[in-house]
């Protein structure tokens, strides 16, 4: 086989428009001002700016202080949705976070990545799906292209380079399955039994 060098200078992703550039200028201060900082915003009022910028957002969005947020017109979330503090959705390619999914505290949504095989280092994108129920927890890393299908759990710190089942818990990096994902409907204590 031969080998080749990575040459930069010829890395040319011209061909990747996900908007115009005022919009995509636009985008980076709101983002800066609303999202990237540690001032508490009330949630209803990012759920307006996201919808202005074109994100599709259901009922109750739990939006933290310090998100990242790529483009919100390449993304859509469902309804009850929490996504905690330092979370990056770096959302190159489209994201789509069905209800009832947490993003804990500094996980990441990585849509996109680099050919490694070719010297120009090509710009690849790779849509993200987390299907309902999934929990993506804190440091966790998602990468592009992974579906993380019905109440699958991401564990601390575990990097999924590809799917995640469903009722599954996975840990680790790569992450590996750990063990089914048992719910149970229990009543509260105050409920008579």
């Amino acid at each position: 086989f031969k080998m080749i060098k990575v040459d930069l200078e010829s890395y040319d992703n011209s061909w990747y428009k996900p908007a115009r550039r005022w919009k995509k200028i636009l985008w980076y201060i709101t983002n800066l001002i609303f999202f990237k900082n540690a001032i508490p915003y009330p949630y209803a009022f990012k759920k307006w700016v996201l919808k202005a910028f074109g994100c599709k957002i259901g009922r109750n969005l739990v939006i933290k202080p310090n998100v990242s947020i790529k483009y919100p017109w390449l993304l859509e979330i469902k309804d009850n949705v929490w996504i905690g503090e330092h979370v990056w959705i770096d959302n190159l390619a489209m994201v789509s976070i069905d209800s009832n999914v947490c993003i804990s505290q500094g996980a990441m949504l990585l849509s996109g990545n680099h050919d490694y095989t070719k010297n120009s280092f090509d710009l690849l994108l790779d849509p993200i799906y987390l299907e309902e129920g999934v929990w993506i927890s804190a440091k966790a890393i998602v990468g592009p292209g992974v579906s993380c299908y019905s109440h699958a759990i991401l564990g601390l710190g575990a990097v999924a380079p590809k799917n995640l089942e469903a009722y599954t818990i996975y840990l680790g990096n790569p992450a590996e399955k750990i063990r089914r994902r048992d719910l149970y409907d229990l009543p509260c204590v105050w409920e008579k039994v």
